[in-house]
């Protein structure tokens, strides 16, 4: 996806207009009464915003035409919604809809497959959602959103989690001009803490104390992940005779760990 790209969808995005808060109070009074162009006018003058929350999604391999005219549809929802009367800027309201509009997409297009009844609820749930954000002009909590559909707030949590779209570890999620901060650098890795560092020692010496077959089939069961089965058939020997001697050298491990 290239977000250099001038024109898009044919929309020459450097000739773009940019509204003043007045300016688009006076186009909300002019839609009220009905004038269509005002809301043509709104539109164009908002498109920028919408460029902006598609950079969001730059890396997802998606086409940016595809991108901005889902996110074109999050706009005009949000211009058909948005409560004139409410203490809000129209930016702060539009957002989160083109956001939610563009992901809606992206999940649908995903590989990944979640049971039916899962999705419909994650969509009712996001529906429940725009609902309330309508209302209030705010994000609402999950117990909100749980009390709204009268399911329990397990479920919501449950179901939107399923229909998560995948990130790469290689995502930045901050930026200050000098080196990025990747989603990896904030995940921690249980394998090079200290605790685990002295189980893994512990471990290896409490298996220097088994016979080279002990050995083996531990390698085999638990590092090489085979079957008991399999491992019977490697060595020669039966599958009960693997059992046994699997438990026997589990219990000898624990008296040296």
């Amino acid at each position: 996806m290239h977000t250099n790209k001038v024109e898009i969808c044919g929309v020459n995005t450097s000739q773009l207009p940019v509204l003043t808060n007045e300016e688009m109070k006076v186009l909300f009074s002019r839609m009220h009464a009905g004038d269509k162009s005002a809301r043509e006018e709104f539109i164009q003058g908002n498109l920028r915003l919408v460029l902006s929350v598609i950079q969001r999604f730059n890396n997802r391999g998606e086409h940016i035409d595809d991108l901005f005219q889902v996110g074109c549809i999050g706009l005009i929802k949000a211009i058909d919604n948005f409560d004139v009367t409410q203490n809000v800027r129209f930016s702060t309201y539009a957002v989160p809809m083109i956001i939610g509009e563009i992901r809606r997409y992206l999940r649908d297009n995903n590989s990944i497959r979640v049971s039916r009844s899962l999705r419909d609820t994650a969509y009712k749930a996001l529906q429940a959602r725009d609902q309330l954000i309508n209302k209030h002009s705010r994000e609402p909590t999950v117990s909100e959103i749980a009390e709204a559909l009268n399911i329990p707030r397990e479920d919501v949590v449950f179901a939107l989690d399923a229909i998560q779209d995948p990130i790469s570890l290689f995502e930045p999620i901050y930026h200050d001009g000098g080196d990025a901060i990747f989603v990896m650098d904030q995940v921690s890795d249980d394998k090079n803490q200290d605790e685990a560092w002295l189980e893994g020692i512990a471990l290896k010496e409490a298996m220097k104390k088994l016979n080279d077959r002990e050995k083996l089939i531990l390698t085999m069961r638990f590092f090489d992940g085979r079957t008991q089965m399999e491992v019977a058939e490697e060595i020669g020997i039966s599958q009960a005779q693997v059992s046994r001697l699997e438990k026997t050298a589990l219990n000898h491990m624990r008296k040296y760990i």
